[in-house]
């Protein structure tokens, strides 16, 4: 299982668009996937779940992935949070 904690930088958050672009980014991987705001945790190829999280910028979350790609998964996942899904050059 790998871990690692990331820090939200586009001002809206992860509403449908960003939240878009973090599943698809979580499908191409074959590990299970999660993230965590606080207590709550939900599966990280759900857009429903990650909306339901309600997370803005500046928040704090955890990537958790367990499965064989495991680190790659969670690696490209925090590239895609901390370029803040490229909306500043829009």
């Amino acid at each position: 299982m790998c871990v690692n904690d990331v820090t939200v930088q586009n001002q809206v958050g992860l509403h449908a668009r960003p939240a878009t672009f973090f599943i698809q980014k979580a499908n191409e991987f074959k590990s299970s996937i999660w993230i965590e705001k606080e207590e709550r945790r939900v599966n990280a190829k759900s857009l429903l779940g990650i909306l339901s999280l309600g997370i803005v910028g500046g928040t704090s979350i955890r990537i958790i992935a367990d499965g064989s790609d495991e680190k790659e998964a969670v690696k490209a996942l925090m590239d895609l949070v901390d370029s803040g899904f490229s909306e500043e050059a829009r």
